[in-house]
């Protein structure tokens, strides 16, 4: 596979993520990407550009989790159709809050000349609600 392939191109975007590479990660996305968060949670909202996805959207990911805390991201699949790729991982943590966190998602990403230019997220929201978004327990 070349670097302009779609599959390659997802899997090294998820690794990346996985492996706490934010300069890959963000190299990952064209300039003028989308990301699609489902639900109505704070971060429910289609995010464009790659600033916004980066830097407003997966940078405040991590505020959700407890100080220190590591959120396990693991690929377990990938199907790609041309410039379609569709990937699931998993996403595994403590929150904030102490919840445990164990989310399945997936992704379907679209790909243009080696760059991700849109990305539509599905997850168990109403799970992310009850662990990310709720208050610590007294």
């Amino acid at each position: 596979m070349n670097q302009l392939d779609p599959r390659a191109v997802v899997e090294r975007y998820v690794t990346a993520v996985a492996t706490g590479d934010l300069p890959t990660a963000a190299s990952s996305f064209a300039e003028d990407a989308t990301w699609s968060y489902p639900g109505d949670l704070p971060l429910s909202r289609v995010w464009r550009g790659r600033t916004a996805i980066v830097e407003d959207f997966l940078g405040s990911v991590g505020t959700l989790f407890a100080p220190g805390a590591v959120l396990e991201v693991t690929l377990t699949g990938l199907l790609a159709d041309g410039p379609q790729v569709v990937a699931e991982w998993t996403a595994r943590g403590t929150a904030a809050n102490g919840a445990a966190y164990d989310n399945r998602c997936l992704g379907i990403f679209t790909v243009e000349n080696g760059l991700i230019t849109a990305v539509r997220e599905y997850l168990d929201t109403q799970h992310a609600a009850r662990t990310l978004f709720a208050p610590a327990a007294d």
